[in-house]
């Protein structure tokens, strides 16, 4: 208990700090030094992670080169190009230098053209060549995502001669456990893994021990790989080329991370914003801004829609005022069933449950669901508005909600398919432009079945 309270002063001690706008002097900067030095690494990253750019920098600063790098190479690539303008050269190219080829591609893509441009040309020539592969691939591809260091295993190696080679080679490499064979010409040709390996006798050839290799190519869609790659359960997966030459692997670990930035930037999307890619707390201000104003500006747009149809129908809205108190009950119906629809679709895309041959299938189903909703929705407001108003009103509300969900359910189901037709991004076809195209929808449907049973 001593040890966790003690750790738990230091953090509150450190943040009490680094939220002063006092000068540091160089007590408080050993001060903040040892207080650092104190923190299990896990807190550290944590602290980081929490802060601006500027005192990020200057934990950094404050810290043994070894745990500034391993707590660097922790943070989101968006936080680590925030911090590349407030460390030093020297600081920047030996955090770049000290990062895998893949996640040095990853924090360039942050980055301004020159400033990329600058940093790769601080690493020497075989670091520079071994980015310049992964550079190379399309991104959202697999091959931007690997790790183009792999051991050359061939299947006439005895287990003895390859360990050996493991040995040679084994800080150069990401990872051992999944070891791709390949032939000369560098074909793969099977698998195997590092626990076989070590437990096989000296002299036993590898083509003998291998298995037939999972593998994706480099050209793949990084986020659909690895949706199903990582249920295999396995390490890491061999990446070829069109003629199946082996250029890298795919760990688990970048699966994993391929599938939450793929997943936090379909929340975001869905709620009209666009990913952080970086932690809350040391999001700039402006950022944060810049991410949410083109979508609300969209948004404000689209809903002049619903504005439009407003007017047109104003003279029935001053013959039936009662109308007008049901208008957020219907569209707020009409949008939460569709964006109930386009989230549920868009998720099974996701997962491979669902695919763009499925339209009709999908719409026939939604539609069936929206029916059935409606109708639920529609007797209890039929009841409701016949109790407290009319009959006729009651039936105008009725129906309206069977409609309306109808046609929600229908156009939220198809919405996200029709965007993986046409090569959009399905959450950004989800629930804003959703809700404001029901919306105005609905209260055409609200406003001509008001006429016609209403007679105005």
């Amino acid at each position: 208990m001593r040890n966790k309270s003690t750790r738990l002063s230091d953090v509150e001690a450190l943040e009490k700090i680094l939220r002063s706008d006092d000068a540091l002097d160089p007590e408080i900067a050993s001060h903040l030094q040892e207080l650092a030095a104190r923190l299990p690494l896990r807190e550290l990253i944590s602290l980081v992670e929490r802060c601006n750019s500027v005192r990020a920098a200057l934990i950094l600063r404050l810290l043994p080169r070894h745990r500034s790098i391993a707590v660097f190479d922790a943070l989101d690539f968006g936080q680590q190009a925030d911090l590349i303008d407030e460390l030093g050269n020297s600081e920047v190219f030996e955090f770049f230098d000290s990062l895998e080829p893949e996640d040095r591609v990853a924090l360039l893509d942050e980055l301004p053209a020159e400033i990329a441009d600058r940093l790769l040309k601080s690493l020497k020539k075989p670091a520079r060549d071994v980015t310049g592969v992964v550079l190379g691939y399309e991104k959202g591809s697999v091959g931007r995502r690997m790790s183009p260091e792999v051991p050359d295993i061939y299947p006439e190696m005895t287990a003895r001669e390859a360990l050996r080679q493991l040995r040679a080679t084994a800080r150069d490499l990401e990872t051992i456990y999944t070891l791709p064979v390949v032939r000369t010409d560098r074909r793969l040709v099977g698998v195997l893994s590092f626990r076989e390996l070590f437990q096989a006798p000296d002299d036993k050839p590898l083509g003998e021990l291998m298995k037939e290799a999972v593998y994706t190519y480099a050209s793949a869609d990084a986020e659909e790989t690895a949706r199903w790659f990582l249920p295999l359960d396995i390490l890491a997966i061999p990446v070829v080329d069109d003629s199946r030459r082996l250029v890298g692997l795919l760990t688990w670990d970048d699966a994993t991370d391929i599938v939450e930035e793929a997943d936090s930037e379909d929340t975001a999307r869905s709620g009209g914003t666009e990913a952080l890619n970086q932690p809350y707390m040391s999001t700039p201000l402006f950022k944060l801004v810049r991410l949410r104003i083109v979508w609300l500006l969209v948004l404000a747009v689209s809903a002049l829609l619903t504005v439009q149809v407003l007017s047109v129908f104003e003279d029935t809205l001053a013959a039936a005022v009662v109308l007008s108190l049901f208008i957020p009950l219907l569209t707020g119906t009409g949008g939460n069933t569709g964006n109930q629809a386009a989230t549920t679709v868009t998720r099974a895309l996701a997962l491979g449950d669902v695919r763009t041959k499925d339209l009709w299938a999908v719409l026939w189903r939604e539609l069936r669901v929206g029916m059935l909703l409606g109708a639920a929705l529609g007797a209890l407001g039929l009841l409701l508005a016949s109790l407290v108003f009319d009959l006729h009103l009651g039936i105008v509300i009725g129906a309206t909600l069977f409609l309306v969900c109808s046609m929600s359910a229908t156009v939220g189901g198809i919405m996200p398919l029709v965007a993986k037709k046409v090569g959009a991004d399905p959450a950004v076809f989800s629930n804003p432009f959703i809700s404001t195209f029901c919306d105005a929808t609905g209260l055409i449907i609200y406003f001509f079945i008001a006429k016609a049973v209403l007679g105005i």
